[in-house]
């Protein structure tokens, strides 16, 4: 997500290059100026242009790593959930199993003193 985030602010910035660069082009053509200087300010916006396009790329890229990594994690939840209620399943069923044997014991031992005393 920081990642994501620093995409985010790189397009910002570019954004903001773009419109410095366009505003210094129509600044430069209000004042007397050189051809040289025109074609360097029109370079210039270029790219400008091509770096914000490239970090809008990169900031696409980034959205669907973001995305990607979601629902990795949306699905690595499920899963431990699942493990979690299978856990409490086999917990609740140890349980049983003991207290059946528990049970078992017990009447065996009240049988026994049953016998006991009646022998």
């Amino acid at each position: 997500m920081l990642r994501h985030r620093r995409c985010e602010e790189e397009v910002q910035a570019a954004a903001a290059r773009i419109a410095s660069a366009r505003a210094a082009q129509v600044d430069a053509t209000r004042l007397p100026i050189s051809a040289t200087d025109l074609l360097a300010r029109q370079a210039y916006l270029e790219r400008a242009e091509r770096a914000h396009q490239a970090t809008r790329q990169d900031l696409q890229r980034q959205e669907l790593e973001l995305a990607q990594r979601r629902d990795a994690l949306t699905q690595a939840a499920r899963d431990r959930q699942a493990l979690e209620r299978l856990k409490e399943h086999r917990r609740a069923d140890h349980e049983r199993e003991v207290a059946r044997q528990e049970g078992l014991m017990l009447d065996e031992i009240a049988i026994n003193g049953f016998r006991r005393k009646a022998a």
